[in-house]
């Protein structure tokens, strides 16, 4: 009797679950997408391709379930380093792009691309704030806002959250910029390691940090 039950619980959990019919729903989006973009174009062709960019990234997001909040969190949780290491090349990829605009820049005589924010505790204490915040709502900004158009009410919170927290962030701006921004030293790697320094550098620790994350992944296979 009890072969009976299991085979019949193995052949219902081996059936495919029928899919629901989506194309009302697909052709719904496609007519807000190109409904959205024409109605941007009267502004500029610049909002449209904004506004593709966006929905672009969207997808891609959704797709890879890309999140900060996973790249920390799963080589802890569940050992998986694949987010951390997808985060880590991304890392890489702008220091690339990033580092070739500014000198660039430069070397016409322009200004500095960027802002070279001042380094104290106030860093600390925000990224303990934030990480432990992320850690607890399941999602960082880029993760809040791809599950919450897969329909996650919690990440609808979260939203909640980060526009309350900009909100008190704006009002109190002055009394941190007084006692902890004015008072803190801004690091440019740059001026410290020199140019090729603070490139290289930059590159070798997170060349670094990939080996690392790889290792952690497979150390349990060797």
């Amino acid at each position: 009797m009890e072969e009976v039950i299991k085979s019949t619980i193995i052949r219902k959990r081996s059936q495919a679950v029928p899919r629901k019919n989506q194309t009302a729903h697909q052709i719904a989006a496609l007519v807000i997408v190109v409904g959205g973009a024409v109605l941007l174009a009267r502004g500029g062709a610049i909002f449209s391709i904004i506004w593709f960019l966006g929905i672009g990234l969207g997808l891609v997001l959704q797709k890879s379930r890309f999140c900060f909040t996973a790249s920390l969190r799963d080589p802890i949780l569940t050992g998986s380093t694949t987010l951390t290491r997808a985060t880590i090349i991304a890392f890489a990829v702008a220091t690339v792009g990033f580092a070739a605009l500014q000198f660039s820049t430069l070397l016409k005589g322009g200004h500095l691309i960027g802002f070279v924010a001042p380094v104290g505790i106030h860093i600390a204490l925000g990224s303990m704030l934030f990480g432990i915040g992320m850690v607890i709502s399941g999602g960082c900004a880029s993760g809040t806002l791809m599950r919450m158009g897969e329909g996650f009410v919690m990440q609808w919170i979260s939203l909640i959250g980060f526009i309350g927290g900009s909100v008190l962030g704006a009002i109190q701006y002055g009394w941190w910029a007084v006692h902890f921004f004015r008072t803190s030293h801004a690091i440019y790697l740059p001026n410290v390691f020199g140019w090729a320094g603070a490139f290289f550098g930059q590159l070798a620790l997170l060349a670094a940090l990939y080996v690392v994350a790889t290792w952690w992944e497979y150390r349990k296979l060797n």
